[in-house]
């Protein structure tokens, strides 16, 4: 991480050092690392910075107590935040310097310049950089200031998912064909209607020549067990933004659903994937933190 960053989130969420040494320096504590690593993984799945450091500082450290329950974040880590929230900006933090250029292109709502700078910036960067560095911190500035904002400029937050949504199918390779036990099949869990980060794993797994099977958003239960028993996959991505859409027993009862001859039955591995599934895992239904994490997940089951 930048030290630019680790100082803003300090200085915005308090998400600093608990201990300081003689003089100017800070004292990180195993549990100060910790949290950290929780925010660097949270908002890898896409959550806004500013949740993923409640959820990070509400967490119990090893002695017991959470970051919140200690210390209330410092006066101007609140002000900062105060004055975020003013002007007509995206505030966007340290970011790479693309992320300003499409905010000022989604914010003026440019399809030809929005449409180009995605292009270039996958071209560049490669799919995963792009989307973890680039597009994903533009997002979640919009998503900022649609909340912050008494629900105004949710037309550039459409606009933006729309175009990063076309940039992905261009970019995306023809499906690899079906490979017996190696498909993948992703969708949304019912209720849950966010299929960006769906679509660019897909991207990404085509990228690598892995069959892969897309369902896109709120596919309903009977759809789902209907299209894993007729499809046979490696493995099945179940997508949750939030915590109120994601179901553990219905991950369970995926996990558990068995195909093939007598003697030679085989079961889909489950990755559970998006914020919506934080603390609702369980054995055998694992939680990659990240796109990366979740392209090397299923590569290496498949490859295998």
């Amino acid at each position: 991480m930048a030290p630019t960053t680790v100082r803003s989130w300090d200085r915005r969420y308090g998400l600093g050092p608990t201990g300081h040494t003689d003089g100017r320096h800070r004292r990180w504590t195993a549990d100060d690392v910790a949290r950290l690593e929780r925010m660097c993984s949270l908002t890898a799945t896409g959550l806004p910075p500013a949740e993923a450091a409640r959820l990070a500082l509400a967490e119990p450290s090893a002695d017991g107590a959470s970051q919140t329950t200690r210390t209330a974040p410092s006066q101007p880590a609140a002000a900062a935040r105060g004055r975020g929230r003013a002007g007509t900006g995206l505030r966007l933090g340290d970011v790479r310097r693309e992320c300003k250029g499409l905010a000022r292109a989604a914010l003026r709502l440019d399809a030809t310049a929005l449409d180009e700078l995605l292009r270039a910036a996958v071209e560049e960067h490669g799919l995963i950089t792009a989307w973890t560095e680039v597009i994903m911190p533009t997002l979640q500035a919009v998503g900022r200031k649609w909340e912050s904002s008494g629900e105004r400029y949710v037309e550039v937050e459409h606009f933006l998912s729309w175009h990063v949504s076309g940039a992905l199918r261009r970019h995306s390779p023809p499906v690899a064909a079906d490979r017996p036990g190696a498909t993948t099949l992703l969708a949304c869990v019912p209720a849950e209607h966010h299929t960006l980060p769906l679509e660019v794993l897909a991207a990404a797994l085509a990228e690598r020549d892995l069959p892969v099977r897309m369902f896109g958003g709120a596919l309903p239960v009977e759809s789902l067990l209907a299209a894993v028993r007729r499809t046979g996959p490696a493995v099945v991505g179940l997508w949750a933004q939030s915590r109120a859409t994601a179901s553990r027993p219905l991950a369970q009862h995926v996990a558990a659903l068995e195909w093939g001859v007598r003697g030679a039955r085989r079961k889909p591995l489950v990755l559970t994937l998006g914020p919506g599934w934080a603390g609702q895992t369980a054995p055998g239904l694992p939680h990659p933190s990240g796109l990366s994490e979740a392209v090397t997940a299923v590569e290496s089951l498949v490859r295998r």
